[in-house]
């Protein structure tokens, strides 16, 4: 990591045993003294819980391997971060419209009650290519029409994105109660952003649910960046169960 030779070491153990003679006298010190220290264990205490959240991804990831993609010439592939790793706040209670779950997810709703909760859980690794963590949304009274999960698709996605490619999100879906699921896939490319909605078909296994470019106004010289929306209908009183979702994009067979 660049700071693991002999200098690193040192000043590593200088700032552990700081904090140690810090805990052992804190029972004694002054009142005083104590709240001026608090400011900066917080900061470090945040510092090493992004450390720590960052390396358990790396980790789980590296652990469960690539995903895969039964779809041959695949060019980019992409598992989110929620389904990738533990994050550092695995759940949100009555979460307000446009709360960030994991980097890059957001979640959207039009409820003034706000009865919901999701929660991520971790396996560790399920094997090669599976997700090791799952992402679920509980939701109780809810008053509004939709409730939806914004993603922000990362840069790669857009390199290169041409109208032969053919956009895939895999989903492994399981519901509580049936209720109708959409993904709408939003491309910006200079002042317009193009938007492709398809219903998700709720079935035991993965979903799979494709966005051919070819019927799009695309402007491939000027793609900036892409989010993919899933979108869920009145969902009160249902469980969302999200096992894993894989992006991957692939270019279009020449006939």
């Amino acid at each position: 990591m660049g700071d693991d030779g002999p200098i690193g070491r040192m000043i590593q153990r200088g700032a552990e045993a700081r904090w140690r003679r810090a805990a052992r006298r804190a029972d004694t010190a002054e009142p005083e003294a104590l709240r001026r220290a608090k400011a900066p264990a917080r900061r470090l205490r945040d510092t090493l819980d992004r450390f720590l959240g960052a390396a358990e991804r790396r980790i789980a990831f590296a652990e469960a391997g690539t995903p895969r993609v039964d779809a041959p010439g695949t060019d980019w592939v992409w598992r989110p971060e929620a389904w990738g790793g533990p994050l550092p706040v695995p759940g949100r209670v009555a979460p307000e419209p446009g709360t960030r779950i994991a980097e890059g997810l957001a979640l959207f709703h039009d409820s003034h009650l706000s009865e919901i909760v999701t929660r991520q859980t971790c396996t560790g690794s399920a094997g090669p290519g599976a997700a090791p963590c799952a992402l679920t949304i509980e939701v109780f009274g809810f008053d509004g029409g939709y409730l939806s999960l914004a993603l922000d698709l990362p840069g790669a996605a857009a390199q290169g994105l041409q109208r032969r490619h053919i956009l895939r999100a895999e989903i492994d879906l399981g519901l509580e109660r049936p209720l109708e699921v959409f993904a709408r896939l939003n491309i910006r490319h200079g002042p317009n952003t193009e938007k492709i909605v398809r219903e998700v078909p709720v079935q035991e296994g993965a979903a799979v649910v494709e966005f051919d470019l070819a019927y799009s106004r695309l402007n491939e010289k000027r793609v900036e960046r892409l989010w993919l929306d899933l979108i869920f209908e009145r969902p009160e009183m249902n469980r969302i169960a999200l096992g894993d979702l894989v992006l991957s994009r692939r270019p279009r067979a020449e006939l």
